[in-house]
């Protein structure tokens, strides 16, 4: 059971909501994912933004590559009609 009392938003996945130690990640704050060149963050990324979007949430994406593929996205359930993208 996790020490704080924080409004989640579940990953879909067991281990890694056990992993963050609250048992997914904290609604209302930025979550970073960094990491090396394809080792998954864009996909951990759009399946945290389609898990917000299933409860009522508000997501952006922060794509600083350029490189967003909308028709990946729907496919992992999120609505891109009502994401918000930045393209810095």
């Amino acid at each position: 059971k996790p020490k704080w009392d924080v409004s989640v938003i579940p990953s879909g996945s067991v281990g890694l909501d056990h992993a963050l130690g609250i048992g997914g990640y904290p609604r209302g704050r930025v979550v970073e994912i960094y990491g090396p060149e394809s080792s998954g963050k864009t996909t951990l990324a759009i399946h945290a933004i389609a898990e917000a979007q299933k409860l009522g949430g508000i997501a952006a994406f922060i794509d600083a590559e350029h490189a967003f593929d909308r028709n990946y996205a729907q496919q992992l359930g999120v609505n891109v009609d009502t994401l918000l993208i930045s393209q810095p």
